[in-house]
């Protein structure tokens, strides 16, 4: 092995001595002396160190001379006697040089089974001196010492703790849980109510942005003078404004910091609010109801109120799914009665939970939008002109049920509702109950014919008056004493006498029974609320001219989706078919739930049901019939008339309710329309007719529905 440069050659022969065992480590006669002189790493040297007390034994050290230099203590090294001891690298180097033979082979002694120690100092040099190992000491006393210090610290704080959770006092918890509250402000994030759409996805209701204007009392100092400079921008008189503004308590009895002045309002006007720069006033992101037709399906969709509730209509029909779950945002801020209350801002590293909010669901419509406008087009001006006080349309798709249109009439606007009373808001189709008159007289032919007690040959007299319970019963139109009508023509001229014949073949059971079948007496369930279940008269309750009144009309009271729904069912080879409104809602996660499924039910078999669309056609046909003016170019129609006497109040009055419902092409019936109306005067022949002629060939030519190639059948 090499040697190190600038140390000096040890002799090579040398014994090897053991070191004193009784001499200190680092002191006299310790090999390891050297070696740290050489390094210049013995710290003991650096300052004087006191020599270890004197033993019974052994004299005590002198004291040890001054220290040389590093080269004098090398020169006195290599001139050093061969009996001196070399040091530790010295001998290395000799070992390294010397022949193996000459080296001792011994073995470092083990001290008590432990590692061999540290190498002793040589027998002159001074020892160890024990302030170190006190050093030493001291650092272990001051870890406990410090370790001590911090479990104590904890226990202090944990016994605090427990003393602030427990030990308070109810008044002392409850000032602390009333200054948390003070901080705590809680916001409602209105969840955005969801639209309202026709069966292809147009809009027929939706929420667009808008803002609201909030107040925090605790802030405002001159309530009236913030309220006399918001009323211009808001549109709300000042004393509304400064009673919202008034401090006051919520029901837990922590003050409010929170109050709606606004809601709805453009955003040019929030931004207004927000240039005023009024203390304790903001404004925040709100929503407001948009209906982009106006008065287009108004009387079904509704309307919502000032807190997007829906009030009337599908609106509120549907208000749960539609208005979505409201989020909430609760957080800490600062104290407002401090600096004027600019110190009330959200804590950074304060209390903070946000919920978001779920929008509402899309609700999908049967209804065809442009139809529908359509409709309301066809409806609306006829019976304007006649004085009508209420009408109403119903366009339905007898295979399916879904209801294409409903129009009321007169309608309302559905951005201004609260400007029209609430009988102009309701929908007539579905919430209106009157007499149907000769419209009923189709049920009681298809009853006799599906019973087998007439056929399309057979006669019925028709040519006197009758007499039940002492009420006459005639004609509208006369026929000559000893007349004999067919049932088409019984069906053509609207007789009473001739239907009253055919139901007296029924019975009063079977007529109620069928009357249950064709869905009078229930409401449908189309979807709209406040829908009238119409009345029925169980024979139980009949009276003795009800025999008479109840076959032509009398004494029964529906809606007229009711009475579309019925006629459906005749135009759908007798089965039944629930109307409906609604084809599926959509949620925000995009999963569609469809609507309830139609109720079926047969009511007349195919044959007969082909029988009576056929006798139907004779009312449109047949010269001097009452629906002549119901036909449509280039269509086969079936349908039927009605005109009753309107009651109101129990009583009788001149006025009249007309319809025509009615179904085409004849020969394989794709729609019914049924149209009614509330009129001083007239006839469904002269008012319902024509205007059922016109949403018909409106509805046929939507829908690209082929013209008839059959003519209609001769009732010679």
């Amino acid at each position: 092995m090499p040697l190190m440069r600038g140390t000096a050659a040890m002799p090579r022969e040398r014994p090897y001595l053991p070191r004193d065992q009784a001499a200190p480590r680092g002191g006299p006669g310790d090999p390891v002396r050297d070696a740290l002189d050489l390094f210049g790493t013995r710290r003991a040297t650096r300052r004087p160190a006191t020599p270890p007390a004197a033993t019974t034994d052994r004299p005590p050290p002198e004291p040890p001379p001054r220290r040389p230099s590093a080269s004098s203590r090398q020169r006195s090294r290599e001139e050093a006697a061969p009996e001196s001891r070399p040091s530790v690298l010295s001998r290395q180097r000799s070992g390294e040089e010397a022949a193996p033979e000459s080296r001792p082979s011994v073995l470092p002694r083990q001290r008590s089974g432990r590692e061999p120690g540290p190498a002793r100092r040589p027998a002159g040099a001074a020892p160890t001196p024990p302030s170190s190992r006190k050093r030493l000491a001291g650092s272990r006393r001051r870890i406990r010492l410090a370790t001590v210090f911090v479990l104590a610290l904890f226990t202090v704080i944990g016994m605090r703790l427990v003393v602030l959770q427990v030990g308070q006092s109810p008044e002392a918890l409850g000032v602390l849980l009333e200054q948390q509250r003070s901080r705590l402000v809680e916001i409602t994030l209105p969840a955005a109510r969801g639209s309202i759409v026709d069966r292809s996805g147009a809009v027929l209701a939706r929420s667009v942005e808008s803002r609201y204007v909030y107040a925090d009392p605790e802030l405002i100092k001159d309530a009236p003078a913030a309220a006399a400079r918001l009323s211009p921008l808001l549109g709300v008189a000042p004393s509304r404004l400064a009673a919202l503004m008034a401090k006051r308590q919520r029901s837990d009895g922590t003050p409010s910091r929170f109050e709606y002045l606004a809601r709805g309002i453009d955003i040019s006007r929030a931004h207004g609010v927000a240039g005023l720069g009024l203390a304790g006033i903001g404004t925040g992101r709100d929503e407001r109801r948009d209906v982009p037709g106006a008065d287009l399906a108004a009387n079904l969709i509704g309307f919502t109120g000032e807190d997007r509730t829906g009030l009337e209509g599908l609106e509120a029909r549907y208000d749960g799914p539609l208005r979505g779950r409201d989020g909430r945002l609760v957080y800490e801020r600062g104290n407002p009665r401090v600096d004027q209350g600019r110190l009330a801002k959200e804590i950074p590293s304060g209390y903070h939970r946000l919920t978001p909010a779920r929008p509402g669901a899309t609700l999908h419509l049967t209804i065809d939008r442009d139809l529908q406008f359509e409709t309301q087009r066809a409806l609306c001006p006829p019976l304007a002109k006649a004085n009508a006080t209420v009408g109403a349309a119903v366009v339905m798709d007898v295979r399916t049920g879904e209801v294409l249109a409903q129009a009321s009439c007169p309608g309302f606007n559905a951005a201004k509702p609260l400007d029209y009373p609430p009988a102009r808001r309701a929908d007539a189709a579905s919430g209106v109950a009157a007499e149907p008159g000769s419209t009923h007289k189709a049920f009681v032919v298809a009853a006799a014919l599906q019973e087998g007690l007439i056929t399309a040959d057979t006669t019925v007299p028709a040519g006197a008056s009758l007499v039940r319970g002492g009420t006459t019963f005639t004609d509208d139109h006369p026929q000559p004493a000893g007349t004999h009508l067919t049932i088409p023509q019984v069906l053509a001229y609207s007789s009473n006498v001739g239907t009253i014949a055919v139901a007296d073949r029924l019975g009063p059971q079977r007529i109620f029974a069928y009357q249950q079948r064709f869905g009078l007496g229930s409401a449908t369930q189309e979807g709209m609320p406040g829908e009238s279940a119409g009345r029925l008269l169980p024979p139980a309750n009949w009276s003795p001219s009800a025999s008479g009144s109840v076959p032509i009309g009398a004494s029964v009271d529906a809606t007229l989706i009711q009475l579309a729904a019925g006629y459906a069912a005749i135009a759908n080879d007798g089965v039944y078919v629930s109307p409906s409104l609604v084809r599926s809602t959509v949620d925000a996660d995009g999963v569609v739930t469809p609507g309830a499924a139609p109720r079926t039910r047969r009511v007349l078999s195919p044959q007969v049901a082909a029988q009576v669309r056929t006798m139907l056609e004779a009312v449109v046909v047949l010269p001097g019939a009452t629906g002549s003016r119901a036909a449509v170019p280039g269509y086969r129609v079936a349908g039927k008339t009605g005109t009753v006497d309107r009651l109101v109040n129990d009583h009788y009055t001149t006025a009249n309710t007309v319809s025509f419902i009615g179904m085409a092409p004849a020969e394989a019936p794709r729609y019914v329309v049924a149209v009614s109306a509330a009129v001083p005067q007239g006839t469904g022949g002269d008012l319902a007719a024509p205007v059922f002629s016109g949403i018909m060939g409106l509805t046929l030519g939507r829908y690209r529905v082929p013209p008839s190639t059959t003519r209609p059948p001769s009732f010679d």
